[in-house]
């Protein structure tokens, strides 16, 4: 049986992304387990300029690589090489996204099982002050002459390497080349710990970058699972490399149920502002419901867009469910339609357009406009919404106050409440918005027998 060979790879490129980027030199090594038996570098012509910092970097400029070889030329030479050996490199996804990504755009299908010596030295060698190549060759007595250029880098991660094999008493390498180790898709500078220690059951999860900030919040069925996907596949947009790069630990909290992981995600969403959640962060409602009076005196209901920071009686995620809730509110407090406006009232536009004639009492018709608004802010429904817990012990509970979102916690299973309200002991607050409600409304709809609706002190009707 032939014996396992591993190419070591260092690469130099124009930035810090495939999809963006080329390389603008190669190295690779081929290491039989002992030393490395076998040695090849080239320059490559990006075929792009190279950026000052990348020239300050690497001392790789754009008339160095002038008369190189495009990638095109040498990836026979690279395949070759790569074929059925593991590929070994320091922050291996880097290194390993572009050349994969330029073999492919040269017409190679290629994949390998990928090691990295970031992660093996981690392993192997715990508590280090750091494990960048530079400083990992210093503490270990490691030469690394002409560094930032891939020759360099490749004979020092090569001398690595090998010191790595003869220090594996656990066998920690053999353990990581398996297709299955879930550490060799992590994030360069995620400690295995954070991974392994995540929950496999709904809640939320935080990612941090260095500075311990968070910088993504996510909801799941089965946190560990959707945390794992995050880091599987093979994007190479600058997007996804970036946050690769940034993160640097991650925490989770479990929730009882995904409703309640769904409004802790929106909420802490909406708290911290993490710079690379983008969905929720631009879900804003769009439109509103207002009252306003007319130079006659007649109060008016509409319909209009809602500009941000600005305040409305209620607000909407789309033009229908505003409209759907005026016709409710004007059919049942008998409001003339001509006093409905069901869309966007342009600057200057006025409301003779309909017939003046039969027009109802002015008084008893704002008085009807004034119920109407009333209603809408103060007869929201206040309600629980108990579900399961996180264990047999508690139940979980979400408490709703007047149609907005109060907070949601836990109480023990054998607790008996004397008032519904007194629910709201047990939860910890969080802001309400539009999103969130939407969420509890949809929930509410489909999962009646778990609403327990607390009795109203007010009654406000026509």
């Amino acid at each position: 049986m032939k014996k396992q060979e591993y190419a070591i790879v260092d690469i130099e490129t124009t930035g810090g992304y495939a999809g963006g980027s080329r390389i603008t030199e190669i190295a690779i090594r081929i290491h039989d387990g002992i030393r490395v038996i076998d040695s090849w570098e080239s320059l490559v012509n990006p075929q792009q300029p190279i950026p000052p910092a990348i020239f300050a970097l690497t001392g790789i400029d754009n008339e160095l690589v002038k008369n190189a070889p495009i990638f095109d030329d040498i990836s026979d030479k690279v395949l070759e090489l790569l074929t059925d050996r593991i590929f070994v490199a320091h922050n291996v996804n880097f290194d390993y996204s572009f050349v994969r990504h330029q073999l492919q755009e040269s017409g190679f299908k290629w994949t390998a099982t990928k090691l990295c010596t970031v992660r093996a030295a981690r392993k192997i060698k715990p508590g280090l002050p750091s494990y960048s190549l530079g400083k990992l060759c210093y503490s270990l007595g490691i030469p690394l002459s002409n560094a930032h250029r891939a020759g360099g880098d490749a004979d020092a991660t090569a001398i690595l390497f090998t010191q790595l094999l003869l220090s594996d008493s656990e066998g920690e390498i053999s353990k990581m080349i398996k297709k299955t180790a879930v550490d060799q898709r992590l994030p360069p500078n995620l400690p295995p710990a954070d991974f392994e220690q995540l929950p496999e059951k709904p809640g939320i999860y935080y990612f941090y970058n260095s500075e311990k900030k968070v910088i993504y919040v996510g909801k799941a069925i089965n946190i560990k699972k959707r945390v794992a996907s995050h880091f599987t596949g093979h994007q190479i947009t600058k997007q996804r490399q970036l946050f690769m790069r940034d993160i640097y630990g991650i925490s989770s909290e479990v929730c009882a149920t995904e409703l309640m992981a769904l409004l802790l995600e929106c909420a802490e969403i909406k708290k911290l502002w993490p710079m690379y959640n983008k969905a929720l962060k631009r879900f804003e409602p769009k439109f509103g419901l207002y009252q306003y009076e007319a130079r006659n005196g007649y109060q008016y209901l509409a319909i209009g867009k809602l500009p941000k920071f600005s305040s409305c009686i209620e607000s909407f995620s789309s033009l229908y469910a505003g409209i759907n809730t005026l016709q409710k509110v004007a059919a049942q407090f008998e409001i003339d339609h001509r006093f409905c406006n069901y869309g966007a009232i342009n600057e200057g536009e006025t409301h003779a357009k309909f017939s003046t004639t039969d027009l109802p009492e002015l008084e008893i018709h704002n008085s009807q406009i004034e119920k109407a608004v009333h209603f809408l802010i103060r007869n929201k429904p206040t309600f629980a919404i108990i579900d399961k817990g996180r264990t047999n012990d508690e139940r979980s509970c979400i408490w709703i106050e007047k149609g907005h979102f109060y907070g949601m916690g836990y109480i023990a299973a054998e607790e008996t409440l004397s008032n519904l309200s007194e629910i709201k002991e047990y939860v910890t607050p969080h802001k309400s918005n539009s999103y969130i409600m939407q969420l509890v409304d949809t929930f509410v709809s489909q999962n009646p027998k778990k609403i327990k609706i607390a009795p109203q002190t007010e009654k406000h009707g026509q």
